[in-house]
């Protein structure tokens, strides 16, 4: 008899969770429920519940879908949780001796250039080797950086987790899924007397190349993984974790100590453009897409540098994440997400972009809609992630904090005689004018549509930020 209730596969995209899930259900008595707390679906793209649990229902109560797999799976139950899953379920089941932990992770570079070239082929799995696609995708060192980070703030926590709490999890690294003693051994990991003789081949390996063949700047690459200076990459859990700085972000004049660490959301195009005048420089010319060491080196060579960070007005800066990513259908609008907010939380955009017959009134519906997710969200009662684009930014700032504070936090609003105080610190008393163009049109457009609800439930929503910056009603 098992001595859990239920099991998890802690997963990241393309580390091969799905073949993992496959031969965990040919397993008598095993049953994986697919992505059950993915927030754009759930199990799976295509299903519209798990035993009973609508998407609708796991919304508004996660604890259902959870004790559903508890109590009425056939046989001992599970699912795949992956680092953007639904936080709200994460912590219970970390806390639970009674939850099976099982821990699959893959070389990282791997599973990142696995993953760009699914976004580019749009094929997420292969069953019919004659139907591959394959693409060779280029490769982004700020964005590799990210992809790293997260996965590595989410298997510390779980490994953390599991050292204060004396449990332990079953590893699985992604070379071992193709072991049918490893996968009899996970049966038995989990109170199974069932034993498969061979392994599931419905699902097929995809871009079996080396990297070499599947990346355009393969050179580069190993340049940009040379300066991570990390070793044993497929080793994620015993990584120390880079919580949050962000560092890859951060932009330094290309003459002037200047370091400028940007908040998502903010006038960060503005300020990029005075950065780079105060050096008669072009933005191509600004320094960024740091990591730790190149940062610190910056900051020797730089002795009397300062950094500083801009706070923008949290109503202004919640209206324009809703512009740029959620209202219409522009390059940066975060599609996936802007469905589901329309789908599950009744945001009343129309779902094939604005058109033209978008009134003014429908823009401020849809906005209040947006701010009421967002106190939600910010208060980490939804399923989908806060993103940069929204979080409140005394968390951002404190997350910059785990490398170095800022040295001055200024305020958009004052920006014109700030910028040139920042100047004249390090001794330049000609600095350029600041231009707010980038930020003009969504200031315009909230202008119109401003009013005391509105700062109301602004307020509402960033309540940590009104107070620990003090913040007012916004001023157009």
């Amino acid at each position: 008899m098992s001595k859990f209730d239920y099991f998890v596969v802690f997963a990241e995209m393309r580390t091969g969770s799905n073949f993992l899930e496959a031969n965990i259900n040919s397993f008598d008595g095993l049953i994986c429920h697919g992505e059950a707390f993915n927030p754009h679906f759930i199990g799976y793209p295509n299903s519209y519940n798990i035993l009973g649990v609508t998407q609708r229902e796991r919304e508004q109560n996660p604890k259902l879908l959870l004790d559903a797999i508890r109590q009425r799976s056939e046989g001992l139950g599970g699912f795949r949780f992956f680092n953007d899953h639904d936080p709200r379920v994460l912590d219970e089941m970390l806390n639970d001796p009674r939850c099976a932990k099982i821990v699959l992770t893959r070389n990282p570079i791997d599973s990142y250039v696995s993953w760009k070239i699914a976004q580019a082929t749009g094929q997420w799995k292969l069953t019919n080797p004659t139907q591959a696609r394959s693409e060779k995708i280029v490769f982004h060192d700020g964005e590799f950086v990210a992809h790293l980070e997260a996965l590595q703030a989410f298997q510390v926590r779980i490994m953390n987790a599991l050292q204060i709490s004396g449990q332990t999890a079953f590893y699985v690294a992604y070379e071992d899924l193709q072991n049918v003693e490893v996968m009899n051994g996970l049966a038995a990991f989990l109170g199974s007397d069932a034993r498969i003789e061979a392994l599931d081949k419905k699902l097929k390996k995809q871009n079996p190349e080396p990297l070499s063949e599947k990346v355009q700047n393969f050179e580069e690459m190993e340049r940009s993984l040379a300066r991570l200076d990390r070793f044993n990459l497929n080793l994620t859990p015993n990584f120390e974790p880079r919580r949050g700085a962000v560092i890859p972000t951060y932009i330094a004049a290309e003459k002037a100590p200047l370091l400028y660490l940007p908040i998502k959301g903010g006038p960060v195009e503005a300020v990029r453009n005075w950065l780079a005048a105060l050096d008669g420089a072009t933005t191509d010319q600004l320094q960024s897409d740091f990591n730790q060491k190149t940062l610190r080196q910056w900051k020797r060579k730089h002795t009397e540098h300062r950094s500083f960070a801009v706070l923008r007005h949290p109503v202004a800066r919640a209206h324009a994440a809703f512009c740029d990513h959620i209202r219409g259908d522009a390059e940066t609008t975060y599609r996936e997400l802007r469905a589901t907010l329309i789908r599950v939380f009744n945001l009343p955009l129309p779902e094939e972009g604005i058109g033209g017959g978008f009134s003014l009134d429908d823009h401020k519906a849809a906005f209040k809609a947006f701010l009421a997710f967002l106190k939600s969200n910010v208060a980490g009662q939804t399923s989908l992630r806060v993103d940069a684009a929204w979080a409140s930014q005394s968390n951002i700032i404190q997350g910059f904090s785990w490398f170095g504070s800022p040295d001055l936090i200024l305020r958009e609003d004052r920006l014109p005689m700030d910028l040139a105080f920042l100047a004249m610190q390090i001794g330049r008393d000609d600095a350029p004018d600041f231009d707010p163009q980038s930020a003009d049109a969504h200031h315009a457009l909230l202008a119109s549509i401003y009013d005391d609800e509105i700062e109301a439930m602004s307020r509402d929503a960033y309540q940590r930020d009104y107070m620990t910056f003090g913040f007012g009603k916004w001023k157009p």
